[in-house]
């Protein structure tokens, strides 16, 4: 196992692999949900599917397309290792209506790998990537930032050698240090120190944007929140924040903001006021967690009045002034 994994916290269940029953049961119960809804999809999360006992792996899969004949799911997608993909596990699966496999590739750098005893290299991302876009499944990647070796500029490497392969997504986790891991050692032994909040925020945004300018969607940023994960018992440090993709969007708006400010007024320096215009959406990403962005930008141009208005033919990505 990897030096950082805990799934029984990450994926906040404490019991084995789901039988059949848990499986349907759990199935059903999300479909009691109402509203307009998406495509379903049935999702192994939380570890390493296909380095599971192939005869689970059929079982499961088997499960799964019975529930697609009976039209109450509509695929299925699960997460993986990079070397766990190959000809012989592809093959396995390929007659299940699986459409979406999710690497954890977590770095590109072997090195880092290596100090995180992933188990496996940049070169086992590559060739899987290569084998799964021959199958035409939907690939989508996970990231990590603050691994042991890692920094500001290995992890942004990662990610241009992650863009390079073309996902169809992308998901981007800070390195938390979870009761029960080795990496908890490590932290209390004075090995690893994580990043804190405010680095993490830092260099995953430019991450984000990264990716962003490239089209390849960020569905993720910081891991999901859970009752485990608030419990300092089992989340012991890093850089754990319940609405972290908030705070990283937060700064790219705050930044933003500044920018179009220092533009309208070295356009118009005699204006003391400043509206901001924005999608109703995105408000609260302006604003930013307890309104500090506006509080912040206030203190930056204190001579002006800056005030926000709601447009919402507006992209949800801009703000105009």
């Amino acid at each position: 196992m990897c030096a950082f994994c805990n799934q029984s916290i990450i994926t906040n269940a404490k019991h084995k692999l789901p039988d059949k029953n848990t499986i349907i049961g759990i199935t059903n119960e999300y479909l009691k949900f109402k509203g307009k809804r998406k495509p379903v999809q049935l999702a192994f999360f939380g570890g390493n599917f296909l380095g599971l006992d192939p005869e689970y792996i059929v079982m499961a899969l088997d499960i799964a397309a019975e529930l697609k004949c009976n039209n109450k799911i509509d695929s299925i997608r699960f997460s993986t290792r990079p070397d766990t993909i190959s000809d012989k596990t592809l093959d396995m699966i390929k007659n299940f209506p699986v459409s979406t496999i999710e690497l954890g590739v977590q770095s590109m750098n072997n090195k880092v790998l290596a100090a995180a005893l992933r188990g496996h290299t940049a070169e086992s991302t590559i060739n899987a990537t290569l084998l799964l876009k021959k199958y035409e499944l939907e690939i989508g990647m996970q990231m990590m930032v603050g691994l042991p070796e890692d920094t500001d500029k290995s992890a942004m490497e990662t990610a241009r050698k992650i863009l390079e392969l073309t996902p169809d997504f992308i998901r981007i986790y800070p390195l938390i240090v979870l009761q029960g891991s080795l990496m908890a050692k490590w932290y209390k032994s004075g090995r690893y120190e994580p990043l804190s909040i405010d680095e993490c925020v830092s260099l995953v945004k430019k991450i984000y944007l990264l990716f962003n300018d490239q089209s390849i969607p960020v569905i993720r940023m910081g891991l999901q929140a859970s009752e485990l994960l608030q419990d300092n018992n089992y989340m012991i440090a890093g850089p754990w924040h319940p609405a972290f993709g908030h705070l990283v969007l937060s700064e790219i708006f705050f930044d933003r903001a500044k920018e179009l400010i220092q533009k309208n007024i070295a356009m118009d320096p005699d204006n003391t006021t400043i509206t901001l215009k924005i999608h109703p959406s995105s408000e609260s990403r302006l604003r930013g967690d307890k309104n500090m962005n506006i509080k912040a930008l206030k203190n930056i141009f204190t001579n002006f009045d800056i005030i926000i208005k709601t447009d919402i033919t507006l992209n949800k990505e801009f703000i105009t002034a």
